[in-house]
């Protein structure tokens, strides 16, 4: 953990970063043109499949708001008359074959973000080989195929690309990993279709968007209550996210006093690691929520969150999409 604290402070505050990681993120660089290229080239191969494949992914390393944003994707899809169904990676999961989530997925199988978005009531297909487990929405009749987390995995052909931003962040120090938190180049940024900032101030070309909560749930019996009625009291946060600042950020702006429980990205839960010593409420977010809800107390609530995004956006992505309808459907010269 130190040497992640010491990294991130690089990447986003006033440290420096270690002295090794600039040659580091020299050979990254390196190797991340070469891939492109052979890709390019055809070298390496995209499976193209018969349906428009829309990627939702960011530049950096860490949470930026992907899992709302795709819920929010897959709702305007279908508000157009789209039958979405999203294809996953499943990080955290065992899953290695392709598989289509059932009635009741397993987190441990099949990762956390995955049950999250199928919660929605969208089909969600997961695996290590990306079109072959798209091909499994394609079967179960979707007609467009929304790829959570998959800006930098070509081996899936794409048709609209959504890069989401973190508003507050941005991109740091605008460095490669690990000098810096880029997954790619800030060039790589003027290819995308779709800009989206989560948070902040957007800034040109990019569509601002915001996580709206509401009330929060109990993980047992699903009780309700209002965020504000947690106000003024202390409360154990916890979170497994990409950026768990912004959880705990996001209840202490609504007047909660946070005691935080930060993990890494896609923690695996036990339930000791959450017996506090004391009966005070336990807020975590819907992510978290899914992986520890066989073992909840009553104590314990999920904090729902939505993306709020502007009627321009889901405007330009359906322009996209008919653009791309048209295209299949004209007759050949």
């Amino acid at each position: 953990m130190a040497l992640i604290d010491t990294l991130e402070s690089a990447w986003y505050g006033d440290g420096r970063a270690p002295w090794w990681t600039r040659p580091l993120a020299a050979l990254y660089g390196s190797a991340i043109r070469l891939r492109r290229r052979l890709y390019r080239i055809g070298w390496l191969r995209s499976v193209r499949l018969p349906v428009p494949v829309l990627v939702i992914g960011n530049l950096s390393v860490g949470g930026t708001g992907k899992t709302p944003l795709t819920i929010a994707v897959v709702a305007s899809l279908r508000e157009r008359g789209y039958r979405p169904g999203v294809v996953s990676r499943g990080y955290g999961g065992s899953q290695r074959e392709p598989l289509l989530l059932g009635d009741a997925p397993d987190p441990l199988q099949v990762g956390d973000e995955p049950c999250l978005i199928h919660a929605s009531g969208v089909p969600v297909a997961v695996g290590r080989d990306r079109p072959a487990a798209a091909r499994l929405l394609l079967d179960a009749g979707c007609d467009v195929v929304v790829a959570d987390d998959g800006l930098q995995h070509y081996a899936l052909a794409r048709d609209v690309e959504i890069c989401v931003i973190d508003g507050t962040r941005r991109f740091g120090n605008r460095r490669l990993l690990p000098a810096g938190p880029l997954r790619e180049p800030m060039d790589r940024l003027r290819q995308v279709d779709l800009r989206v900032c989560n948070g902040g101030t957007a800034e040109v070309g990019e569509y601002p968007m915001q996580l709206c909560g509401g009330d929060v749930v109990a993980l047992n019996g699903g009780q309700r209550r209002t965020l504000a009625s947690f106000n003024n009291q202390p409360v154990h946060a916890v979170a497994a996210i990409g950026n768990p600042q912004r959880f705990f950020d996001s209840l202490r702006a609504a007047g909660i006093e946070v005691i935080e429980h930060a993990f890494a990205d896609h923690h695996q839960f036990v339930p000791t690691e959450l017996a506090f010593a004391d009966d005070l409420p336990v807020l975590m977010t819907d992510k978290d929520a899914v992986k520890c809800r066989p073992f909840a107390q009553p104590h314990w609530w999920r904090v729902p969150v939505q993306a709020s995004l502007p009627q321009a956006f889901h405007e330009a992505l359906g322009g996209r999409l008919e653009g791309l309808r048209r295209e299949t459907s004209s007759p050949a010269t």
